[in-house]
């Protein structure tokens, strides 16, 4: 019996991009992993605190919207999972394929990406929170 073959590529795709909707822990574990409905939980939840700080305009609010620790908690994975070696990789997703995982530029890149992508996300949140909390927001 041959099994899926679970490329690391396609999943730090899936981590960077709807990792946190657990969308990735779904392709690697399928539907019975608890951590992915625990970002699914906690993705809600965060959308909730979101409208609700849309609509109430306290500083405690506007600082939490800033920071979708979801969003940031998968882009830590997405960097785990792209930098765990082949070998270690395919040991623990690809036990019975017949496909051995090769790495290639474009996970290099992506990691890159996740990178500038998650330090910007994370300055620019942190600045915006300073902001709010010693100038009450008057510079934006």
């Amino acid at each position: 019996m041959k099994a899926n073959f679970k490329n690391k590529t396609i999943a730090s795709l899936l981590s960077l991009f709807v990792g946190a909707l657990g969308l990735h822990r779904f392709y690697l574990y399928g539907r019975k992993d608890v951590l992915a409905w625990v970002y699914v939980v906690t993705s809600v939840i965060y959308l909730m605190i979101f409208a609700v700080s849309l609509l109430n305009e306290s500083l405690a609010m506007s600082v939490a919207r800033l920071f979708p620790m979801p969003v940031f908690v998968a882009a830590i994975e997405t960097l785990a999972i792209g930098l765990t070696d082949d070998r270690k990789w395919d040991k623990r997703h690809n036990t019975r394929s017949l496909i051995q995982s090769r790495s290639r530029w474009p996970l290099v890149v992506l990691l890159v990406l996740t990178l500038f992508i998650t330090y910007t996300g994370f300055i620019a949140s942190l600045a915006r929170a300073i902001d709010l909390l010693y100038t009450g927001g008057s510079f934006g």
